[in-house]
């Protein structure tokens, strides 16, 4: 039988309900008899004996909150009777070992990748058409219906489709056929690509560049760089419109601080140069077709598993996503890290109480530092505009059992598994080393998954307790549920279900295994996450200050 109840760290003072419990069921655990004050949802938390008003709420082993109320033994948390806490933080003050996982089954395994100048490997080969302003949006998308479906990019638009068949069922007459007209699904038109070993031309509009304070014109321009960079990126074409904040001077010293040596095909047009919209967008689309060209002459090559950087996402969480498919996840970087490759942990606002822990897994004093001075600046700056980490979690993230943002931390930060954290970069800089790095963002998903991009990840595993329907345009994510019932209800968005970590079926290890076994066969080309398929291609830099 599926167990009922899970204790997570010996320390905490709650237990967690896989299962719908009613009120009134007596729970054992360890020799102590609790019986349920009220129902208690699957995924929620319920104390193992009565808190006083202030007395702490312990989960994951850390602080996640007080009691605002008494809580009687078998009652359930929620936001009427905890409150936020977060246990405090300083510098480092000792060193976490790492036991590293046995990664022989891997050994001497390769992923076929694109192999750059500059060292980097990718698993996927695209160009990218992108705007250094919002002024440029309206050229890049008539490049956009241009090329796609000529070059056989596009999908079939079997929506448009839909709407053409049921007009013409209304037309003559038969109404009451429309209830029941099935949509085929979309597939992309292949048979028409013209360059196969072009993944994709993708197509970044954006409403920064200007407007804004400087800082944050150079961090787009810092952030475009990175894309650029992305070992997943054959070359790019750059609209810029010329009297703009995010200068093109500035993306090239951005590019030059990358790599001295850039060597891939960049086009860089200027529409208050180039002259008429018509002089601008026919030379965009002939340089850019001969940079496909260019492009299309790189072919799959093996590569060690070291090339892998794995971004680690989460969105949509549930009170399963820190039991199941995170730690998944944090198993699944652990390997990578323990093969030589790169882990990337993002989301700040989501680090929140765990903070200690990643400062004595810092390899050093002055790495650790570097964390502390990042998340203090960024949770004072959420508090001087009347916000703050505590008010991180959404309405579906309570709803199912994540009642505080300490809560949603520590089981978020899972994800990061347990090796020392390498570096620490702010947002816009670029990972460099190999191990797991700490990546400074916003908790929103796709502000995260597009900084992770723009900071060399070429693959990202990404969780989801609720189902979240998210991409990235040039780098494959792959979908994790924390439960089997969201892998039934939305098989189109889940690439792999660690539901069975909660029935009980499959541990933490196995499901880890299984993800580095798919890492490697979408890194290699031979399988398309469900985002590629649905072209989720969601991209949102982060504006970190005002407009002007």
């Amino acid at each position: 039988m599926p167990p009922k109840i899970l204790k997570i760290h010996p320390d905490d003072n709650v237990l967690v309900a896989l299962t719908d419990l009613p009120a009134g069921e007596t729970i054992t655990y360890m020799g102590s008899t609790i019986t349920l004050v009220e129902d208690v949802p699957a995924k929620h938390k319920f104390t193992l004996h009565q808190l006083l008003p202030e007395q702490e709420v312990i989960m994951y082993g850390v602080l996640v909150g007080k009691a605002v109320t008494v809580i009687p033994a078998g009652g359930r948390i929620s936001t009427e009777n905890v409150k936020h806490q977060a246990s405090t933080f300083a510098g480092k003050t000792k060193f976490t070992g790492w036991n590293a996982p046995d990664v022989s089954k891997w050994a001497g395994k390769t992923f076929q990748g694109y192999r750059r100048a500059d060292g980097q490997v990718g698993t996927a080969n695209y160009w990218l058409v992108i705007p250094l302003v919002f002024c440029e949006n309206r050229n890049v998308n008539i490049i956009k219906q241009a090329f796609l479906e000529e070059l056989g990019f596009g999908q079939q638009d079997s929506y448009k489709s839909y709407v053409q068949q049921m007009v013409a069922m209304y037309q003559a007459g038969n109404t009451a056929g429309i209830a029941q007209l099935p949509l085929q699904s979309q597939e992309y038109n292949s048979q028409k690509r013209v360059f196969k070993n072009i993944d994709g031309i993708k197509f970044l509009t954006h409403e920064g560049g200007c407007g804004g304070i400087r800082q944050d014109s150079e961090a787009l321009c810092a952030l475009l760089a990175g894309y650029i960079h992305n070992p997943n990126v054959a070359g790019a074409t750059v609209l810029s419109l010329g009297c703009q904040n995010a200068q093109v001077s500035i993306l090239e010293e951005k590019l030059r601080a990358l790599d001295p040596n850039f060597t891939k095909p960049l086009i860089v047009l200027e529409q208050q140069k180039e002259g008429t919209e018509h002089e601008l967008l026919a030379n965009a689309l002939r340089q850019t077709f001969l940079g496909l060209i260019e492009a299309d002459k790189q072919e799959r090559q093996p590569a060690p598993l070291s090339k892998l950087v794995v971004g680690l996402e989460c969105g949509g969480s549930d009170g399963f996503s820190g039991i199941s498919a995170n730690p998944a996840v944090g198993h699944a970087a652990d390997l990578v890290v323990a093969l030589g490759g790169k882990s990337m942990l993002s989301e700040f606002p989501e680090l929140c109480g765990v903070e200690q822990e990643l400062i004595n897994r810092c390899v050093d004093e002055k790495t650790a530092d570097r964390f502390v001075q990042l998340m203090r600046a960024y949770a004072y700056a959420a508090e001087a505009v009347g916000s703050g980490f505590d008010m991180n979690p959404s309405p579906g993230n309570i709803k199912d059992g994540l009642i505080t943002d300490a809560i949603k931390s520590a089981g978020a930060a899972k994800k990061g598994g347990t090796s020392p954290v390498a570096d620490v970069l702010d947002y816009g800089e670029y990972a460099t080393k190999p191990g797991l790095t700490l990546l400074c963002t916003p908790g929103n998903d796709v502000e995260s998954t597009t900084a992770m991009a723009g900071s060399g990840a070429n693959i990202i595993l990404f969780t989801t307790g609720l189902g979240t329907p998210t991409g990235n345009p040039v780098t494959p994510v792959i979908k994790v549920s924390s439960n089997t019932k969201l892998a039934q209800r939305m098989p189109d968005i889940i690439d792999i279900d660690t539901g069975p970590v909660i029935a009980g079926e499959k541990g933490i290890e196995e499901m880890g295994a299984e993800m580095l076994d798919l890492i490697i066969e979408v890194a290699s080309g031979n399988v398309k996450t469900k985002a590629m398929q649905l072209g989720q291609d969601d991209f949102i830099p982060w504006k970190r200050g005002i407009s002007l």
